[in-house]
């Protein structure tokens, strides 16, 4: 039997940016467990799957590392634009170099790579892509000016690009991950940053805890699927409750 993981008895390929760590990590290691052939596209070295360094914001270096993926692997149908960068500061002293770096990496990264591996999709006739956005874009966040507008972008380009691409089988969905537990957020409580500690945030969350990693990977696992076929432009929170 052909699985969702599956074509032809060959695993589809997945392509996973920011990959190396936090969510983007748990995202790979359950597509591994999925049947998927993973490639991991970080600017640090990967433990899971085809391991790539490249830099999102470098058209060069994201050809490079398709080309790459596609000898050593095979075209890749599966992508999740988990790359992303933080950042805090008012925004009378936000200087527009510092805005231009947080919105290459959060917004242009994921225009380069989806761009890149849509004619794999569309050659396919089949195609999932996942970008995961923010919470923040609900309701906006202070000091983070930048971060919230590149992500309220994305939410917005995987609506475009699911009704232009959804003749071509191909889905295209986002994930505005609430308050997740990872490294980027432990060294945010660390600088005090989040207006409180992570047990506070916890007590705030209607299901009392914060977010897994791995909540967010099984979210993945779910859109890419052929269950949810049916399912795009679609912007999933999975947040505890915390944004309704």
């Amino acid at each position: 039997m052909t699985t969702t993981a599956q074509v032809s008895g060959n695993a589809r390929v997945a392509l996973v940016t920011g990959g190396a760590s936090g969510i983007g990590r748990a995202i790979a290691e359950r597509f591994v467990d999925d049947g998927y052939g993973v490639a991991v596209l970080d600017l640090n070295p990967a433990g899971t799957g085809l391991g790539l360094i490249a830099d999102v914001t470098d058209q060069a270096q994201v050809d490079a590392a398709l080309a790459a993926i596609r000898e050593q692997l095979g075209p890749v149908t599966v992508c999740v634009n988990a790359a992303g960068k933080e950042g805090y500061k008012r925004f009378h002293d936000l200087s527009f170099q510092r805005w231009e770096q947080l919105i290459s990496v959060n917004l242009h990264g994921v225009f380069r790579v989806t761009q890149a591996v849509l004619p794999d999709m569309m050659a396919a006739g089949w195609g999932r892509v996942v970008n995961i956005s923010s919470s923040s874009t609900h309701g906006g966040q202070p000091f983070m000016a930048h971060y919230v507008a590149a992500k309220s972008a994305v939410n917005g380009l995987t609506k475009s690009l699911a009704l232009e691409y959804g003749p071509y089988g191909i889905t295209v969905n986002a994930i505005p991950p609430g308050f997740i537990d990872t490294p980027m957020l432990r060294k945010s409580e660390e600088r005090g940053l989040l207006g409180g500690t992570i047990d506070d945030h916890a007590q705030r969350t209607p299901v009392r805890r914060v977010g897994n990693p791995e909540d967010i990977a099984a979210a993945c696992s779910f859109l890419v699927s052929e269950e949810a076929s049916y399912i795009t432009g679609q912007i999933l929170g999975v947040n505890g409750g915390r944004n309704t």
